[in-house]
């Protein structure tokens, strides 16, 4: 999605200029390195980009041998998907300000990169802050760093998103 056909999606979606101008993310352009990274934790096909689908394998094989099921719940997400996602909650009621605090104006998510995953163990509620008190959190906090994996959304960040233990990105 080009920017002004993005700019006509932001008035459809009420993301207004003043939002734009005060979120604190980047805009994120979307690969062209995509490639499968297999199912996810519903059974849903995923892609990444190379580089993050390498580590994230290496990370994934590391964690299960220490006896850990770490799996995707979200990987590569388009532009288009994100206003989809957005579009949806706003059909069940939700303020697009609320909406923001939980996901990102199109454009500017870090899963538009190919190289952010949401995470979940098996455990408890998919992407829910109750993740930090699972093992694989406590894992990823020790280990993430030596497969260039980074907690993006730590509490009180400065990007202003809500604190998501389970959202990991690549950074090589």
């Amino acid at each position: 999605m080009i920017r002004g056909e993005l700019k006509a999606k932001f008035q459809e979606l009420g993301i207004t200029d003043k939002m734009i101008e005060a979120c604190k993310l980047p805009f994120q352009a979307e690969p062209e390195d995509l490639i499968d990274a297999g199912l996810d934790y519903y059974g849903r096909k995923q892609k990444l980009a190379v580089k993050a689908h390498e580590a994230w394998i290496k990370m994934r094989n590391a964690a299960k041998n220490d006896g850990l099921n770490i799996q995707i719940v979200s990987g590569f997400r388009s532009i288009e998907y994100q206003c989809s996602i957005i579009s949806r909650k706003l059909a069940e009621g939700q303020r697009i300000q609320q909406i923001l605090l939980v996901n990102a104006i199109p454009g500017f998510s870090e899963h538009h990169t190919g190289r952010a995953v949401d995470l979940h163990s098996g455990e408890g509620t998919p992407l829910d802050a109750a993740f930090e008190n699972e093992p694989a959190f406590f894992w990823l906090i020790q280990n993430a760093e030596k497969f260039n994996f980074f907690l993006s959304y730590p509490k009180d960040n400065s990007e202003g998103i809500i604190y998501e233990p389970w959202h990991w990105c690549y950074q090589d």
